[in-house]
């Protein structure tokens, strides 16, 4: 009963590693055998451990010294199964039925005939360190800081208007490797504002001389109580946070702010 249970339980196992690689385990082959001849079955690797399933089917080979073949005889009685490990751990499988009248008492097989490994199959997985947002991380800090600029003391720095619409810059501070703008958007006017975008711009040059002016954005990196819409006869500050810059002598900064579904657009320029 233990030899069987051992068996099935080998067998489950090989259907398990064969599904780990996507096909189900093929059809065992079937070897003859009687008690008048010995049916020698000859391996690619020399046999480390043989068993039969049914006492009526016996397999001898070399336990002591490992040799490449071993000789099956049988008895009559009811169909079973040879398993054998060859000493690289590669696993052979077959049907064993009696037959009195043999057509083949020598098999030669191959490593193509195996039906897997008894060594679990290592799959191997790939460690990736996990992608860290340092921005995402100092987000904290950024919003600790907005919040101290915003209530502490402000002047304007430079402004724009039009059509009751008014842009302030009311302070650049640096903090870390971060710049932060404070900026103030008033709408005096009769209509409400809805922002489309505002970038702003490193410049260098004459905009008249388009050869000698050039225009780099700076890519916010945060945005602090930043409106979508300033309702008429409201304003709304907010902070605007960008990586750490400094001007060149003939640079400016620039601030652009353009109205959703509307003509309203505002250039702000300073050097600070």
């Amino acid at each position: 009963m233990k030899r069987y249970l051992s068996i099935l339980l080998f067998l489950f196992s090989l259907a398990s590693v064969a599904q780990l690689k996507g096909q189900l385990p093929h059809k065992l082959d079937t070897i003859f055998a009687n008690e008048e001849k010995s049916v020698a079955l000859f391996f690619p690797n020399p046999i480390r451990q043989a068993i039969t399933g049914s006492e009526h089917f016996v397999f001898n080979y070399n336990r002591e010294k490992q040799q490449y073949f071993g000789l099956l005889q049988a008895t009559p009685g009811a169909e079973s199964n040879l398993l054998t490990i060859t000493e690289n751990g590669q696993v052979y499988s077959y049907i064993l039925k009696y037959k009195k009248q043999l057509k083949k008492i020598n098999y030669f097989i191959t490593e193509k005939e195996s039906v897997g490994n008894e060594k679990p199959i290592k799959i191997a997985v790939k460690h990736t360190k996990p992608i860290i947002n340092k921005q995402a991380t100092r987000i904290p800090n950024y919003q600790k800081f907005s919040e101290y600029l915003l209530s502490s003391k402000l002047k304007n720095i430079a402004t724009k208007r039009k059509k009751g619409v008014k842009v302030q810059l009311q302070k650049i501070a640096y903090n870390a490797s971060e710049v932060y703008l404070v900026i103030e958007i008033r709408n005096n006017s009769k209509i409400d504002f809805e922002i489309d975008y505002l970038n702003v711009y490193r410049t260098n040059g004459n905009k008249k001389k388009k050869a000698s002016y050039q225009s780099l954005r700076l890519k916010e990196i945060y945005k602090h109580k930043m409106p979508s819409i300033i309702h008429k006869g409201q304003r709304h500050k907010f902070i605007y946070v960008l990586p750490k810059f400094v001007l060149g002598d003939n640079e400016k900064l620039q601030i652009e702010l353009q109205e959703l579904k509307g003509s309203r657009r505002m250039v702000l320029e300073t050097k600070f």
